[in-house]
């Protein structure tokens, strides 16, 4: 990966991501919030089902496009986070702050998308 997109990775904090449709097959871009936390990518959301999720659980290889202060496509695979204190962990840190907002820990940890972004 390119110096300019790993620093991209530490200051910039909305992409683009094209995700396969996991029941049309169709490549779906869609504009995301992401977090850098402790050196690690990760996608998240209010509690809910979200198509951008069940697409990367159904198809894990996706586009990860940084727009703000560089322009990348990256090549990329999601995996779910499942564990409740890895979630926890994610959900307390100060980038997240903005989700704290929106619903309790509880309901944050439980039943919001979350996935690890790791790039090929």
């Amino acid at each position: 990966m390119d110096d300019q997109a790993r620093q991209a990775l530490g200051r910039d904090k909305t992409i683009d991501i094209t995700t396969t449709g996991r029941k049309t097959g169709d490549q779906i871009k869609t504009e995301i919030w992401f977090m850098y936390i402790d050196g690690r990518v990760f996608i998240t959301g209010t509690p809910g089902p979200r198509d951008w999720y069940a697409n990367l659980v159904a198809h894990p290889s996706f586009t990860f496009h940084l727009k703000e202060s560089a322009t990348f496509d990256l090549r990329a695979r999601a995996e779910p986070v499942s564990n409740l204190d890895e979630r926890r962990r994610v959900m307390s840190a100060p980038e997240t702050e903005w989700y704290r907002g929106q619903a309790t820990m509880d309901d944050l940890v439980a039943r919001s998308p979350m996935v690890e972004v790791h790039f090929d």
